[in-house]
């Protein structure tokens, strides 16, 4: 089950950050980015009703796409967000309760790390995946060069990325990439562009199938 949902997670390559979206728009933004095929949908634990929406897009999209929560920094929030549905765990920190919880429940986990250490620590502790967080601090060198020792350690850079870099980071080794502002177009979405959203999510998603085809 894990193992599939992990599958399907990083199937498009892009886990969208949903942050702090107006309560009545939140919808229409997943379905805008889950139409344009991005896999990997995470509502930030600092968004309004979080948890009614993490529960609310699994009812209506949990079939296309993997529905998680992000910014969680904590063992109680991660229990939080699976009781509501949440199939995977996004955090921007290393909290072994968090990988603990997410693991007792089965859930997909990917703490945040920034070291090597912090890498192999997380993995050690039962992390999935590791968020290589702020990767535009790190770059996508970074990921290429931590792959030769530790290369058994999936990595999803986050922070920074938007369409002139994901390419460089998938054929740097990343499995995926976390990407927020650039892809959750602020204009689009006040708007109420959904169309406009879909097509730029389509953009990342053909981005990242071409590195992965060319790498």
């Amino acid at each position: 089950m894990k193992q599939d949902l992990l599958g399907r997670l990083l199937q498009s390559g892009v886990v969208a950050v949903v942050r702090k979206i107006e309560a009545d728009k939140v919808m229409n933004v997943i379905s805008a980015l889950v139409e344009g095929g991005i896999t990997g949908i995470e509502v930030t634990m600092d968004s309004p009703n979080a948890l009614n929406a993490i529960s609310e897009a699994k009812k209506l999209y949990g079939d296309k796409a993997v529905i998680g929560a992000g910014t969680v920094l904590d063992g109680e929030s991660a229990n939080r967000a699976i009781q509501a549905g949440a199939d995977f765990i996004f955090a921007p920190t290393l909290s072994k309760d968090t990988i603990a919880v997410s693991n007792r429940y089965g859930k997909i986990v990917i703490p945040g790390v920034f070291t090597p250490t912090e890498i192999l620590q997380a993995y050690e502790w039962g992390a999935d995946i590791v968020k290589v967080f702020p990767a535009s601090v790190l770059g996508s060198q970074f990921i290429k060069d931590v792959r030769g020792p530790l290369g058994h350690i999936p990595m999803m850079p986050t922070g920074g990325i938007g369409l002139d870099n994901i390419q460089e980071y998938i054929k740097a080794g990343a499995v995926a990439a976390g990407v927020g502002g650039s892809l959750l177009n602020k204009v689009y979405i006040q708007n109420n562009e959904w169309d406009k959203l879909s097509d730029l999510a389509r953009q990342y998603t053909e981005k990242v199938a071409n590195a992965r085809s060319n790498n």
